[in-house]
């Protein structure tokens, strides 16, 4: 009996498995579609669509304060990490350039541009397409997208 069970292990310790959505994720939201199999697609599904909806209550906070609060919550479903310091060489002077890691460019996109645009949407905002079988060893491939605004014909 499958009673109070919450969601798909994936064959995985807890650590990797979170670790595993989270990169997931991350590539999700940059890229806006994924290719991967059938099983991580649908939790992949629950994970993003959680996201995207604390950036779209992000955009209904009464203060500032509380619009932080749910960017800090949406950051717990990315990889880590800070900016990261480059240097190169330019005209004999090194050149200090700033890198932004995937996880900081994927909440900084959720939030400004694809929070904004499922405002109006209560709900399902991926879409999940079977691809067939893996040739390797059979695994159930599907593609996951964010799914466009259609335009309303007149």
């Amino acid at each position: 009996m499958r009673h109070r069970v919450d969601h798909r292990k994936l064959r995985r310790p807890t650590e990797h498995r979170l670790a595993m959505l989270r990169n997931l994720c991350t590539s999700f939201i940059i890229e806006e579609r994924l290719v991967t199999t059938l099983a991580k697609a649908k939790e992949l599904r629950r994970f993003a669509e959680r996201a995207i909806t604390l950036a779209r209550r992000s955009l209904r906070a009464e203060t500032p304060a509380q619009a932080l609060h749910y960017r800090r919550l949406a950051a717990r479903y990315f990889i880590g990490g800070h900016a990261q310091v480059r240097f190169r060489e330019h005209k004999k002077e090194p050149v200090r350039t700033i890198e932004r890691t995937a996880g900081v460019r994927a909440l900084k996109k959720l939030f400004d541009e694809i929070g904004p645009r499922y405002s109006d949407r209560p709900g399902g905002y991926t879409r999940i397409l079977k691809l067939g079988m893996r040739k390797g060893d059979g695994a159930q491939l599907a593609l996951i997208e964010l799914v466009k605004e259609e335009k309303k014909a007149s």
